[in-house]
C-alpha cells in the first residue's frame, strides 16, 4: 500500500532536513523522547500524545511506553549487563514459557466481552510471531506463551481505561514472569511496561491492549493480533525500531537499521529516513509502528536481546 502524497511529501522533507542536520554538524541525529507504564500517578497519555486508535499510524505522534531517552538507556543497559553478569554463564539456552493470564474489562452493557475463543487465537499468534522458522535456530525466541486463564469484569469506567492503576493492582495476577493482557476500549492501540521497571512497580507490570485489535477484530488496518506481538515485545525488553531516531545507539539492536521516525501505514521496501546509516527502514519489524499487514519479523538480534532481558529482569 502506498502512503499517501501528502505523507509523503512531509516524511521526505523530514528526512532532507535530519540528512542536512547530520552533514552540518557532523553528529547523528539527536536521540528521541520515547511513552509505558511506570510512570508517575499523575501520568497523562494524552499529554504525551499518545494516538487514539483510530490513527493513522499504530502510535501517531507519540509513543506507548514511558519516556526513555538516550542517559536512560546507557543506565538500563549497564544494569542489565550488571545482572546477567551475576549469572552462571554458559550452557544451552532453555525456552521461555510464558503464563499468560487475560482480564477482559467488559463495559456493563457487555462491550468489550471477547469470546475465549479470540483469546485463544491472539495467544496463538502471539506464538507463531514469537516462534521464527523452526528449522533455523537463531531465527527462534525460544517463547512460549501459554493461556493460564482470562478473567472477565464488567466495569465501564475499567473498561475505557479509567482508573487504570486501581483496577491493574485490584486484577493483576503472578509474579514477574507472568504475562498480564488487560483488554480495553481507550483511545490507543497499546501500551506497555517495561521489564526494567518491575521491581520498583510490580502492581501495574503488563500490557493493556484495545479489544478490537485481537484477530477479526473491527480495528481497521490492525486487526491480525499484532498490536499485542508489538506491545508484548517492549514487556520482554524491546525498544521501538525507530527509538533514537537516526542515532548510533538506536533500538540498541544492531541488525535493526536505524529509522527516522515511526512507519505509518505499509510504505515501499526501499524507504530510507537515515540515509547515512546503513540498511533501509525496517518496516515489517513487530517493533514498528506499521499496519498489521505489512508486520511479519523480529530479528536475531531482537530475540537475543528478548531473551537477555527474561533472564536479567524476569526469569
Amino acid at each position: 500500500m502506498q502512503p499517501s502524497v501528502s505523507s509523503t511529501a512531509s516524511r521526505a522533507a523530514a528526512v532532507l532536513l535530519a540528512t542536512a542536520a547530520l552533514l552540518l554538524a557532523g553528529l547523528q541525529a539527536p536521540a528521541g523522547a520515547a511513552v509505558t507504564e511506570g510512570t508517575p500517578p499523575c501520568f497523562d497519555p494524552a499529554a504525551h500524545g499518545l494516538a487514539p486508535a483510530s490513527g493513522a499510524a499504530r502510535g501517531g505522534d507519540g509513543l506507548d511506553h514511558r519516556p526513555i531517552t538516550a542517559a536512560d538507556q546507557q543506565r538500563i543497559a549497564a544494569r542489565t549487563a550488571r545482572l546477567l553478569a551475576q549469572q552462571r554463564a554458559g550452557g544451552r539456552q532453555q525456552r521461555i514459557r510464558v503464563p499468560v493470564r487475560v482480564h477482559v474489562m467488559a463495559a456493563k452493557n457487555g462491550a468489550g466481552n471477547v469470546s475465549k475463543r479470540a483469546i485463544e487465537r491472539q495467544v496463538a499468534v502471539m506464538n507463531r510471531h514469537f516462534a521464527g522458522a523452526e528449522s533455523d535456530v537463531a531465527a527462534q525466541t525460544k517463547v512460549r506463551f501459554v493461556l493460564k486463564g482470562v478473567d472477565r469484569f464488567r466495569n465501564t469506567r475499567w473498561h475505557h481505561d479509567e482508573q487504570t492503576r486501581k483496577y491493574r493492582k485490584a486484577t493483576r495476577i503472578g509474579g514477574a514472569r507472568t504475562l498480564n493482557i488487560w483488554l480495553v476500549d481507550f483511545g490507543y492501540l497499546g501500551i506497555a511496561t517495561f521489564p526494567w521497571d518491575y521491581r520498583a512497580r510490580p502492581h501495574v507490570d503488563g500490557v493493556r491492549v484495545q479489544f478490537t485489535s485481537l484477530p477479526g477484530g473491527s480495528q481497521t488496518n490492525y486487526d491480525e493480533g499484532k498490536t499485542a506481538t508489538h506491545e508484548v515485545g517492549h514487556w520482554l525488553g524491546l525498544l521501538h525500531t525507530f527509538q533514537g531516531s537516526c542515532s548510533e545507539t538506536n533500538d540498541e539492536v544492531s541488525d535493526t537499521p536505524a529509522q527516522l521516525d515511526a512507519t505509518s501505514g505499509c510504505p515501499p521496501d526501499d524507504t530510507d529516513t537515515c540515509p547515512l546509516r546503513a540498511g533501509v527502514d525496517p518496516i515489517h519489524n513487530y517493533m514498528d509502528y506499521s499496519y498489521d499487514s505489512c508486520m511479519d519479523q523480529f530479528t536475531p538480534g531482537q530475540k537475543r536481546r528478548m531473551r537477555q532481558m527474561w533472564r536479567a529482569y524476569r526469569g
